[in-house]
């Protein structure tokens, strides 16, 4: 008869606790705390005999400060377990099993791990690819370049990592969120099973919050998978030195987002130019092109702030090339500047790969920068950046370029490669298998990362005033700290999508990124021959479909922290979708102006963004948390304090009756109808009005809105005279932001404050002193308030 082996536990057998930190031993191996604040502790579990002294790729040091002062803490011992307090935290370890569980200073429990332990470790030997004249590799045409593909060769061991699993026991009524950008339509990720990778539309960040206000950061830049399902509850990383992970504690989700800038860096101030609007489409071709759609902007009176050259920029075909083909771009520097002189901004595809045809690619093979076997450069060393940013500098930069594109930043997507569509689980084995030909296999969702990071340090590195913009289709942990904008990848023109999006942008802005966008109408129109060409509107801009989906998937892009139209297969200017005087044309431009006219308050978002941590796109949890009907609700969010946005994701009824969609508007508030100003009380679900001229918009009772003037370009807009939208039936305020619009001064904090504040029993707005100053400033601000009648 077979005997039962027990398992090892991780028992306690002895700590040693120091000034900032307390290490246990166990007889499996060491778990250290570090409590960095009295919100936050970090634990590491190993199998080593030390602690791994690597540095984080995206984390930062905890410096204390006024917000983020230094833990009070100290340890208690009890018969079954060790404790440790801060001022708002208790974790107790257990001594039999080294289990955790996270307490609140109240005393009520946040989370715990199961009674057993829920900290795993599974060595196994780490190996390299090592690429000779016996290796079989093939060149592969997709849709982001020709790219090499190694599909065998020698492997050569490096050292031994870690599979870490860190399993939690959720409790029923807890939503989490986060992990990133999941294209599948989940918000509330309970129940599920997701594979956390990056990919063309999936963007993979370790980060997930609970509405019961903690929040987990695992320290690791290999896949994950999160499982909520039959085979258990639990985290699990695919490769690590240790398992490292940050607890984050709060009273809101706010909170815990705040926690994660903390830990991996603040989020940088855009432009203002930045939140205007974008027009792009895959691609203009030539100088003259280019101008003439700014000017054709102008010459209809449509607001624009920026125009994006899509690919081959370069001549010929040297994919990836830094330099502009001369005989369609003669003379860059006269067009950027036209450009700046029209109040437009020239945003610029680059991308990480090099065609061995390009003067590029020579030079990064001479200087050993390339990673081995491949056309892509390698971010991970510092001399590899610098000639990376040396060649977008001289060949691009210089000429005027404002922003970046930095497309197929998460170079590795061998899902389309692939006929059809991949099963969840095989896209993620594929990609891990494919990227660890090239990266440390610790590594593989980290390459957007290190990429950003030579844009933004480069860019900062020539001394130039302008704030670094780069729009990636990737991010990982601590990225948001370099400049970028992410978009949510190659999406296909459906109804489907466009419903799936809303959520995808959720998910990661509740992952701790402020900026997020989306290809207004989706990339792909048509059908293609490859699983992801699958739009469903064969006649493009001329399908009255297609004109209907396009101004629903525009209204929603009005109200998204970065405001962007792009995609193939047809073109996508507003005038390609009717004529002033029709319904479609009419509504696209009523869009563009009411985002210009909200300016004032989403320049102020974002400063909030930067500089004190908030999330601009918000899930509905985040401002009503104890309305449990808003926990998974996937197709309306809040812009700010004030918007309740619910696009329309549905196709007008057939039979010819109004379009309406269902709202719910949360409980806790009372609500404005921002189209006819009528009122509501919260807690209900309506039936709203959604003719295609409107998209259902709420307005929080007691926001105060600053608005602006419609103007051509947010240069234009006056900064010295605003009207102030107030929505009585609550106390509210509203910190109105200014500064220079560009450059870095805002880092040394030169900008201007005016808190208005609403008294809704008095009726009346005190508009505070103006605090701060920077250069350029207007003399003196001007508000003209309208308060909203009760109907």
């Amino acid at each position: 008869m077979l005997e039962a082996v027990k398992p090892v536990r991780s028992q306690v057998v002895s700590w040693e606790q120091s000034p900032h930190q307390v290490v246990l031993r166990t007889l499996k191996g060491q778990l250290r705390l570090i409590p960095l604040t009295d919100t936050i502790v970090r634990v590491t579990y190993t199998l080593e005999e030390s602690f791994s002294h690597e540095p984080s790729l995206g984390l930062v040091p905890v410096t204390p400060s006024a917000k983020s002062p230094p833990a009070i803490w100290h340890l208690e011992e009890s018969p079954d377990a060790l404790v440790l307090l801060t001022q708002q935290l208790r974790l107790e370890v257990s001594r039999e099993t080294g289990a955790l569980a996270y307490f609140d200073a109240k005393g009520k429990l946040l989370t715990r791990e199961p009674a057993r332990g829920g900290k795993s470790l599974e060595v196994f030997d780490s190996y390299r690819s090592v690429l000779d004249a016996e290796s079989v590799v093939d060149k592969v045409v997709t849709p982001d370049g020709v790219k090499t593909v190694v599909r065998d060769a020698k492997k050569v061991f490096v050292k031994k990592l870690y599979h870490a699993k860190l399993e939690l026991e959720w409790v029923p009524g807890e939503a989490l969120y986060g992990l990133g950008q999941h294209p599948d339509g989940n918000l509330n990720l309970r129940g599920t099973r997701q594979y956390i990778h990056q990919a063309n539309m999936k963007v993979a960040v370790p980060f997930v919050v609970s509405t019961r206000n903690y929040a987990v950061l695992l320290d690791t830049y290999a896949p994950l998978i999160f499982s909520d399902n039959e085979h258990g509850s639990y985290l699990y990383a695919e490769a690590v030195t240790e398992l490292d992970f940050y607890f984050i504690h709060g009273t809101c989700l706010d909170d815990l987002i705040r926690g994660y800038r903390l830990l991996s860096g603040q989020a940088t101030m855009l432009p203002l130019w930045a939140f205007g609007y974008m027009q792009s489409q895959e691609r203009y071709e030539t100088q003259q092109e280019i101008l003439g759609i700014v000017a054709e902007h102008r010459r209809r009176g449509i607001p624009l702030d920026s125009v994006v050259l899509d690919w081959r920029s370069w001549e010929g075909e040297k994919w990836g090339q830094k330099t502009f083909d001369k005989t369609r771009f003669p003379d860059v520097p006269a067009m950027t500047d036209r450009l700046h002189r029209a109040g437009a901004h020239l945003m610029l595809s680059i991308w990480p790969n090099m065609h061995a045809s390009s003067e590029n690619h020579a030079e990064m093979v001479a200087a050993g920068c390339l990673l081995p076997g491949s056309e892509l450069y390698d971010p991970f060393r510092a001399e590899a950046r610098a000639l990376y940013w040396k060649q977008a500098n001289e060949g691009l930069f210089s000429q005027g370029i404002d922003a970046w594109w930095c497309d197929s930043s998460e170079p590795f997507t061998p899902e389309w490669n692939s006929p059809l569509k991949p099963e969840p689980e095989k896209n993620y084995l594929q990609f891990h298998h494919e990227a660890r030909n090239y990266l440390a296999e610790e590594h593989t969702n980290a390459y957007a990362l290190l990429h950003s990071r030579a844009i933004f340090e480069g860019q900062r590195g020539t001394g130039s005033p302008k704030r670094v913009v780069n729009l990636t289709r990737s991010a990982s942990t601590g990225q948001q700290k370099y400049g970028t904008i992410v978009w949510s990848g190659d999406t296909s023109a459906n109804w489907t999508t466009l419903r799936r999006q809303i959520a995808a942008g959720l998910s990661f802005c509740a992952s701790g990124f402020p900026y997020w966008t989306l290809d207004i109408g989706g990339f792909f129109v048509k059908q293609g021959h490859m699983w992801f060409w699958d739009g469903d509107h064969e006649q493009g801009c001329d399908d009255p479909a297609y004109r209907e989906l396009y101004v629903r998937w525009f209204q929603l892009g009005a109200f998204l922290p970065i405001f962007r139209a792009h995609g193939t297969d047809t073109r996508r200017e507003i005038w390609r979708f009717g004529q002033p005087g029709e319904i479609v044309y009419d509504t696209l431009v009523k869009f563009v102006e009411l985002r210009m006219t909200l300016m004032p308050y989403i320049y102020s978002l974002a400063a909030q963004a930067a500089l004190e941590g908030s999330t601009m796109m918000r899930v509905l949890a985040f401002d009503f948390p104890d309305d449990p009907a808003v926990l998974d609700l996937k197709d309306q969010f809040m812009l700010g304090p004030a918007f309740l946005v619910c696009p329309v994701t549905s196709t007008a009824p057939q039979d010819g009756s109004p379009p309406t969609r269902p709202v719910y508007l949360p409980e806790g508030a009372n609500w404005y109808d921002f189209w006819t100003e009528r009122r509501y009380s919260g807690g209900q679900t309506l039936i709203a009005d959604a003719p295609l001229s409107r998209m259902p918009l709420y307005v929080r009772a007691g926001s105060v809105i600053p608005m602006a003037e419609v103007a051509q370009h947010t240069g234009a807009v006056r900064q010295d005279r605003f009207t102030v939208q107030v929505y009585p039936g609550a106390d509210g305020e509203f910190t109105l932001y200014q500064d220079a619009g560009d450059g870095h001064g805002w880092e040394k904090g030169e900008a201007t404050r005016i808190t208005l504040r609403w008294d809704d029993k008095a009726g009346q707005l005190h508009t505070g002193e103006r605090q701060g100053s920077f250069p350029g400033m207007p003399e003196r601000v001007e508000f003209r308030v309208k308060v909203v009648d009760l109907l």
